[in-house]
C-alpha cells in the first residue's frame, strides 16, 4: 500500500516536496512513478525511479524543476518540485510497480496506487 503526502496551497514560484510511503511491505524491490491528474485531463506520467535508483526517468515537461529520489531504508519515495506554476495544480499520485521498466510507463502498468495528494498552486 501506497500513500501520498506534503500536497497543498503554495504560491507561484515556490515548491513542495511530496513524499510516498510504503506500509506493509518494503520498497526495496519497486520502481516509484509519479504522476498527475489535473480536472478534465488524462494522468500525466512524471517520473519513474527504478528500485535502486540507478534509473531515473522524466517527461520532457518536467525535466529540470521536477527531481524524484528515494529512501529504501525509510519505506519512501519523494518528488521534489520547484518553481511552481499554476499549471502545476493537480492531484498527485505515486504508483509501483515491480518490474523493471526503462522509462515512464502507462498507468496500468503500475500495481499499486496512493490515494493521491492536491497540489494547488495560486497566488
Amino acid at each position: 500500500k501506497l500513500a501520498e503526502s506534503g500536497g497543498g496551497l503554495v504560491q507561484p514560484g515556490g515548491s513542495l516536496r511530496l513524499s510516498c510511503v510504503a506500509s506493509g511491505s518494503t520498497l526495496d524491490h519497486i520502481a516509484i512513478a509519479w504522476f498527475r491528474q489535473a480536472p478534465g485531463k488524462e494522468r500525466e506520467g512524471l517520473s519513474h525511479i527504478s528500485a535502486r535508483a540507478d534509473r531515473i526517468y522524466y517527461a520532457d515537461s518536467v525535466k529540470g524543476r521536477f527531481t524524484t529520489s528515494r529512501d529504501n531504508a525509510k519505506n519512501t519515495a519523494y518528488l521534489q518540485i520547484d518553481r511552481l506554476t499554476p499549471e502545476d495544480t493537480a492531484v498527485y499520485y505515486c504508483a509501483g510497480t515491480p518490474m523493471v521498466i526503462a522509462g515512464i510507463a502507462w498507468p496500468n502498468e503500475y500495481d499499486y496506487w496512493g490515494q493521491g495528494t492536491q497540489v494547488t498552486v495560486s497566488s
